[in-house]
């Protein structure tokens, strides 16, 4: 299995091992690809369904009246409905403890393999292909189509022209969530430069994630203690919530070494190899799985109680209240990360044509489904459902028209190459 599990996903004939293959090799083989594939696609659609909600997430910052005026809270929640609950800022903030940093390290499993095979150059050519034409598309065109809901609820002028005035007035160009394809690809292109300057340096970092098949936990503990190390310094100079933006490229601030730490985390651990590190079918994180399931909400429910005790109390920027929060989010993070990994190497052992389907267009699903969000949300404005039945038809509709559009896309055999 390739890096292109995390690009490119494959046909469902060729997720398991190629079919000449027998015996418990071969089984191990499909086992594991069955495994990461389906938790990255999971994470595909829970992306999707924190999107479809946080129209309806109680006490939202307002935006500007003005579309081309700060606050530019419209970047992060283009439309803001009048009907709310509490669930769906349940959902969001769980999302946010972890599913990027998740993706961000299943995305660095098949990179050393890939260097390898490749080459530094043949690498980077590839990546330019998988993710800056994907992410310059969605950036161009995509983004653009999924924030004029966000200017039509401002009362301007709606005509397209008018529209594109002030969207190039804007002082960036925001690219929605296509930020993290770009973010992977300058992560593939620092791997690869690295690779071409050392080219064992993936070996060397294997040593660090050796042991993790038997010792879950130690390896737990590195990662906590590093990426603890890489975050809490950049909360205390930038805040949790400040993004850093070039033009289309953003990144949340405090979070850019904590990402790295992730996607490193996973080349290490894929240099190994998968069927004998962490992720290993028969390893000690899915013998466990019970453990980090239980301690995922309970350190969830921790840090929710944290930053609730920090809003009662007033403790603001205060730099002890912020450290506290930092590890906390560091030590959900990764305890959720353990918990959904363990969970889907112990169970996700048989084939399923819908999630053979669904690890298929992820990738595409992943990039277009914004698009589909803010559109429906905008539909919905006027509407006097609940909140809630509100989040499950929105989430319902995206869910199916993202996965739809991109089966028929992908039957196009030069988009079919790309996504």
């Amino acid at each position: 299995m390739t890096d292109d599990v995390l690009i490119k996903s494959r046909p469902a004939r060729d997720v398991a091992a190629p079919p000449k293959a027998t015996g418990a090799k071969a089984a191990v083989g499909q086992d594991r690809n069955l495994a990461v594939g389906y938790l990255r696609a999971f994470i595909t659609v829970l992306v999707l369904a924190h999107h479809s909600v946080i129209a309806y997430i109680a006490g939202l910052p307002k935006p500007s009246k003005d579309f081309t005026k700060p606050p530019f809270t419209w970047g992060a929640f283009p439309i803001q409905d009048p009907h709310t609950s509490p669930l769906p800022g349940l959902l969001t903030g769980f999302n946010e403890t972890f599913f990027m940093s998740l993706m961000f390290l299943i995305s660095g499993l098949f990179v050393w393999d890939s260097l390898k095979r490749k080459g530094a150059g043949g690498f980077v050519r590839d990546r330019l292909v998988r993710l800056g034409l994907p992410f310059a598309f969605a950036a161009a065109f995509l983004a653009p189509l999924a924030y004029y809901p966000a200017y039509r609820v401002t009362g301007a002028d709606p005509s397209f022209a008018a529209y594109w005035r002030a969207w190039t007035s804007l002082p960036g160009w925001i690219a929605g969530p296509a930020w993290f394809i770009w973010v992977l690809l300058a992560f593939g292109c620092l791997a690869a430069g690295l690779y071409a300057l050392a080219p064992r340096w993936g070996d060397g970092l294997s040593r660090l994630s050796a042991s993790a098949n038997t010792r879950p936990f130690a390896f737990f503990a590195k990662l906590l203690a590093i990426s603890a190390a890489a975050y809490v310094p950049l909360v205390l100079i930038f805040g949790a919530s400040q993004w850093l933006q070039f033009g289309p490229f953003a990144i949340q601030a405090s979070r850019i070494l904590h990402y790295a730490v992730y996607f490193i985390a996973g080349i290490g651990v894929g240099a190994v190899g998968l069927n004998t590190s962490l992720l290993a079918p028969d390893g000690m994180l899915q013998r466990h799985w019970r453990r980090w399931a239980i301690a995922a909400p309970i350190v969830f429910i921790l840090t929710t109680a944290l930053v609730i005790a920090d809003y009662v109390t007033k403790g603001g920027e205060q730099p002890g209240w912020e450290i506290a929060n930092g590890l906390a989010y560091v030590a959900c993070c990764a305890t959720t990360s353990f918990a959904f990994m363990a969970v889907f190497v112990r169970f996700a052992r048989k084939r399923s044509v819908i999630w053979d389907s669904l690890a298929a267009n992820a990738y595409g699903m992943y990039l277009i489904h914004y698009v589909f969000v803010t559109w429906i949300q905008f539909a919905l404005l006027r509407s006097d459902l609940p909140a809630l039945s509100k989040c499950v038809l929105v989430f319902a509709s995206v869910l199916a028209l993202s996965w739809g559009s991109v089966a028929l896309l992908r039957r196009i055999p030069v988009v079919a190459r790309v996504l």
